[in-house]
């Protein structure tokens, strides 16, 4: 009782999208349930402190895991991991755009492509 969905999915060896489609409604009902069985327990204690027993009170404490631990307070969350930043893709070229740049470069492994690779730096210069 009272563990997180995350350590729940963990002792399962599910993961938490699977862990919420196939136990949906337990993990639904679950603060509800939890409820009942603290206000059971809790009766049931009253009633052995009423006969002179404290096991009962004692049971209910080592139930709860943050005290097995000696915790007094839930552990904080880790800080999420920053996500790489993905380098920016360079935006899409139409057939025509493609086709003008590939005009302006020509292909230098031909004869022809030397010619006109020559002819172009000659103007840009």
């Amino acid at each position: 009782m009272g563990w997180s969905n995350e350590r729940i999915a963990a002792a399962l060896r599910v993961t938490l999208p699977t862990l919420r489609k196939h136990y949906f409604s337990e993990l639904r009902y679950r603060a509800v349930a939890r409820d009942r069985l603290d206000a059971t327990l809790l009766m049931k204690a009253f009633q052995g402190v009423d006969k002179g027993r404290l096991g009962p009170f004692l049971k209910l404490v080592e139930r709860n895991d943050l005290m097995n631990f000696g915790q007094t307070s839930r552990p904080v969350a880790a800080a999420p991991v920053e996500a790489e930043t993905k380098p920016a893709k360079p935006a899409k070229l139409g057939k025509k755009e493609e086709a003008l740049l590939a005009a302006h470069q020509p292909n230098t492994g031909s004869p022809m492509g030397e010619l006109m690779a020559r002819r172009q730096q000659g103007l840009n210069s």
